[in-house]
């Protein structure tokens, strides 16, 4: 007989010790509210003599085909998961969902390296979300042939896979129109546009080199306001950030707020927003009067600061994509937005 911690300990060795069936001793470890106490007991006092410690995960899901967990394929490292404050109320979402359903959420950082393809597809989940990153991704392809469900937050759109997200070109279009009437010199405060990550200043950029699709999405709406009101949108300073962080941000609010001198800054998030809110108050300036300053996603700190906003749920988005990915037949809820006017933009009647 084996001895205790050995390998080769199985449920058969188990069940045969104890003088019962193998189905018993199954029961005990998968359904255990189908056997008697005492029987229970006993199993798992031998199997506890014996060193065995369960069925093997594995096998187990391959035998019932499906794993009792969803991966969130993240394009940024782990800890962006903990830090954005966009992406823990998309995660709270998803995790609300696997709390509810008793699965587990299983998170895949990925740097756009080739590992990552064998990570993504090797990994046991029932089904992917993907949360930020670019149209060049080799993942997408993985993730569109691998026959389990898919959501993309935000895009880019692939075969098989469902896009949730809101409008962001509408948004950003509706967002501009409360927010650069009567300025001279708008700008606008950007995510990165691609992998690379590398904050600066651009006039005028072309979105269609923009990698992140809601980066891109968002430039695009603005234009078409600058469009739609006989601005040129080549020369409208664009200040790109490294990443959607307050601290970070604040070298190229003030580069906006120096070089560029504007009055109006239409940032891509609240965090965004209030690094151009610190940096006009360490000027001195005015808000709206001297700049206006508006951001997306209706921060908990945006209504104390009267920051006018794109209200939306990354919560309920959240939600949304764990539901996707579990394969719910039901058709998703189509992501919804408000424009959130306050006291940081200028009245436009």
């Amino acid at each position: 007989m084996s001895g205790p911690g050995s390998s080769r300990v199985t449920m058969a060795k188990v069940a045969h010790r104890c003088g019962v069936s193998l189905m018993t001793v199954s029961y005990c470890y998968n359904q255990p509210d189908r056997v008697a106490p005492d029987t229970l007991r006993r199993v798992r006092e031998v199997a506890a003599e014996l060193g065995y410690r369960g069925p093997d995960p594995t096998a187990r899901s391959l035998r019932r085909r499906h794993n009792d967990a969803i991966g969130v394929v993240l394009g940024e490292h782990l800890a962006y998961a903990f830090e954005d404050p966009q992406a823990r109320r998309f995660l709270a979402g998803v995790a609300e969902v696997c709390r509810e359903r008793g699965i587990g959420l299983n998170l895949i950082p990925t740097t756009g390296a080739d590992r990552d393809v064998d990570r993504v597809r090797s990994a046991s989940v029932d089904g992917y979300i993907v949360w930020t990153t670019v149209d060049s991704d080799p993942v997408l392809a993985v993730l569109s042939g691998i026959g389990r469900p898919v959501a993309v937050h935000g895009g880019p759109a692939v075969p098989g896979a469902q896009v949730v997200g809101i409008d962001n070109r509408a948004s950003a279009r509706d967002l501009a129109a409360h927010t650069f009437p009567g300025a001279r010199r708008p700008t606008v405060l950007s995510f990165p546009f691609g992998r690379d990550r590398r904050p600066r200043l651009e006039t005028g950029p072309d979105p269609g080199l923009v990698e992140f699709p809601v980066t891109r999405d968002r430039l695009l709406g603005i234009y078409d306001h600058c469009r739609e009101t006989g601005l040129d949108p080549r020369h409208l300073p664009v200040a790109v950030v490294a990443r959607n962080d307050r601290d970070e941000a604040a070298a190229m609010a003030d580069v906006l707020l120096d070089s560029c001198e504007t009055d109006a800054v239409v940032a891509m998030s609240d965090q965004l927003a209030f690094a151009a809110l610190d940096a006009a108050r360490r000027r001195g300036l005015r808000v709206p009067g001297d700049v206006a300053v508006a951001g997306w996603d209706d921060d908990p700190d945006a209504s104390r600061k009267g920051l006018t906003t794109i209200a939306q749920s990354l919560h309920d988005q959240g939600r949304t994509c764990a539901q996707i990915a579990l394969g719910d037949p039901a058709p998703p809820p189509e992501p919804t937005w408000t424009t959130t006017v306050r006291t940081s933009t200028r009245p436009t009647g």
